[in-house]
């Protein structure tokens, strides 16, 4: 790998670059390799390590040639043939580039053709080769509630592992992103930045190695952990595609060209639209039945959203699911609860104009269910040791094909007896304790056939049902993964609805995913007042997730006036471009606002994060994004019923003047939201 920066204007040219390098001797003439094999002359962190069917643990692979396709104007893939010249043992790397997003994937196929098996160690996607004089690591941590939380290190010499082994809420811990700054951290406008992330939902693996020459590898893919993976001769064995932006223009531009990259071509109906809901939750959690529901579904409409969403609790009979800790694997409507089944409230909904969704969580069961007791060699256990619980629950072993029928025709039944079905939020709240498999006979295939398993699931879904939109939720944030988000039409970050707590969530949360694929719904979190609540919540996908009938009246009329609002301006949020204007973990104001692609219009966010004595914008904040030729009317909308902005009314600015000086929305102790619209004056 000779260079990864920015294009040269003359491509014979990049021949020249090694010899501009007077680093340390490489003793190896093996740290810059495409993709470092083990056993040889490597002396560094592997790509791939081996051991071939004779028992040998060496490999060398060697360029054999290579290939370009143009697949359309504006995506090519390259592949390249690397062969062992002792082993009839190959590796063939690809590299996806999509020019208009400036984006690349890149994943590996590994087969081999000797007289037994080849035991598989380890198995990157990508190994990436950096140079620089200095590297500094923006990487995620947290827990429930608490995640994306961001921790900012220099690399130093000797490898930093980022690496999670949950098996299913793989990023619960941590997720499968990450951010490179070379040379100093890089802001939102300036540096040179990479991010990268892995579309897969299991266990994931990122080796940074700072190398004896002061490069920077990167080796990224599955986690090869208690993974060894049996490879049959002639099979062949694909890793996950990991995913690169680079900019030299500061983390701005490649949340930008990553957001623009998900949008077209990775999550489901990525520039279409979304429906705005009411979840019955947090207004009625387990405790609810056919006449609450149907009441909820009347607030839906005088709401003046598009959807109702049943949550958890509709299911179970021998046993109800009437808390966590029963129910779950028998997907039956619970008759007590619902005893005209879940078709009366799709037409109770379609009735009164609305569409009507539900929750299932269909990879998980309870010890209290009849799945449990009439399938155990369908569940992830030991047979030899006391059964451990994440959330009272256990998983259900998607490696298994009839355990993945058992899945798939948990979604095929609900939408054929109830054709009017018109949203799924999926859950996966439990992670893999004590791995084992009953159907498997090579145990150290589970982690990997776990989540293929479930690709299996939701490929026939999408087959079938290539348009229902789907929620990928898990507790919380602990599943938001570019794999598992090819299938469903947005995420839910966090349960944590806190709107203070939200804007910091969301905001790193939006250097990697649009707003379009960020759920965020108004519920009781938080001591803000309703309107900071929606103002949050209007920054992506919105939802409200309250009890409607205890609202007063004027709320009432705010929350309804509020999605009229939101309705003007949702596709400049969902399918504009993002600018984070002012940093909450530095300044006592957060900003962010969206611009359309035509630069005509935008909305800005503003919010206090401060609560301290006297704090606020003093300040203007300077915007992104306009065209400084332009004039712009600015507006500030969503105000509550019976206030009054204190700004002035039809003020008109250059997109010069707002982005060489900026405006101050006034945002104070009594004014701790503000939202502006800006159109462009001709």
């Amino acid at each position: 790998m000779i260079y990864y920066g920015k294009k040269l204007s003359s491509p014979g040219e990049y021949a020249q670059i090694p010899g501009e390098y007077r680093q340390a001797q490489d003793y190896t003439g093996m740290y810059d390799a495409a993709y470092t094999p083990s056993g040889t002359r490597n002396l560094l962190e592997p790509a791939i390590t081996v051991t071939h069917s004779d028992g040998n643990n060496s490999l060398a692979l060697k360029y054999v040639g290579h290939q370009v396709k143009q697949l359309n104007d504006d995506v090519s893939l390259l592949s390249v043939e690397l062969k062992d010249p002792a082993y009839d043992f190959e590796v063939t790397l690809y590299y996806k580039s999509y020019y208009k997003e400036d984006v690349i994937e890149q994943w590996s196929v590994i087969k081999h053709h000797e007289k037994g098996n080849v035991q598989l160690r380890k198995f990157a996607s990508a190994n990436l080769c950096l140079k620089g004089k200095s590297y500094w690591l923006r990487q995620f941590h947290g827990d429930w509630a608490k995640e994306m939380q961001p921790e900012v290190s220099k690399l130093t010499h000797g490898i930093k592992t980022l690496d999670t082994k949950l098996g299913t809420r793989a990023d619960l811990f941590q997720p499968p992103v990450f951010m490179i700054s070379l040379n100093q951290p890089s802001t939102e406008d300036e540096g040179e930045v990479l991010y990268g992330a892995l579309e897969w939902s299991g266990n994931f693996r990122f080796d940074l190695e700072v190398d004896p020459q002061n490069n920077l590898r990167i080796i990224a893919g599955m986690n090869n952990y208690a993974s060894t993976y049996s490879l049959k001769p002639g099979e062949e064995f694909k890793t996950p595609p990991f995913i690169t932006v680079l900019s030299n223009k500061g983390k701005g531009e490649a949340s930008r060209q990553l957001q623009d990259w998900t949008r077209k071509y990775q999550i489901m109906d990525g520039e279409g639209s979304r429906l705005t809901l009411l979840n019955n939750w947090e207004s009625t959690f387990f405790d609810f039945n056919e006449d609450k529901l149907k009441a909820l579904i009347k607030d839906t409409r005088k709401l003046g959203v598009d959807l109702f969403l049943v949550d958890d609790g509709w299911f179970g009979n021998k046993y109800p699911r009437n808390s966590d800790h029963a129910g779950l694997g028998d997907w039956q409507a619970n008759k007590k609860k619902l005893p005209d089944g879940v078709f009366s409230l799709v037409k109770e909904a379609t009735k009164d104009s609305v569409k009507f969704g539900i929750w299932i969580e269909p990879e998980m069961v309870n010890p209290k269910s009849e799945l449990y007791h009439q399938h155990p060699d369908w569940i992830i256990k030991q047979p030899d040791r006391p059964e451990y619980y994440f959330r009272n629950q256990l998983v259900l072993d998607m490696s298994n094909p009839k355990v993945q029928d058992f899945v798939y025709h948990i979604v095929d039944n609900l939408l054929t007896k109830n054709p009017g079905l018109a949203y799924f939020k999926w859950d996966c709240n439990s992670v893999i304790y004590n791995a084992h498999s009953s159907y498997l006979g090579n145990q150290s295939h589970l982690y990997i056939d776990y989540v293929r398993g479930l690709y299996k699931v939701l490929d026939r879904i999408r087959k079938k049902y290539p348009h229902i939109p789907m929620m990928l939720c898990s507790g919380g944030g602990g599943r938001v993964d570019y794999g598992a988000l090819k299938y469903f039409t947005e995420f839910w970050p966090s349960d944590n609805t806190d709107p203070l707590e939200r804007i910091f969530i969301q905001w790193e949360y939006s250097y990697f995913y649009p707003a379009i694929a960020t759920s965020n719904h108004v519920t009781a979190w938080g001591k803000q007042p309703l309107k900071f609540r929606i103002d949050v919540a209007m920054m992506g996908k919105l939802g409200f997730d309250i009890d409607i009938s205890h609202l007063s009246d004027k709320d009432l009329q705010f929350c309804r006036e509020a999605v009229k609002t939101y309705d003007s301006f949702k596709n400049i949020v969902w399918h504009g471009e993002q600018y984070r204007l002012s940093d909450p973990f530095t300044n006592d104001v957060a900003s962010v606002m969206y611009v359309d692609k035509t630069k005509s219009s935008g909305v800005v966010f503003s919010y206090l994060v401060n609560n301290r004595f006297g704090k606020g914008s003093k300040l203007p904040i300077r915007f992104k994004g306009l065209d400084a030729s332009k004039k712009y009317r600015i507006e500030e909308i969503n105000l509550y019923p019976g206030t009054k902005s204190t700004l002035k009314a039809n003020q008109v600015f250059s997109g010069d003047f707002l982005m060489q000086i900026g405006f101050n929305p006034d945002v104070n102790a009594q004014r701790t939201s503000v939202v502006l619209k800006l159109e462009e004056v001709k």
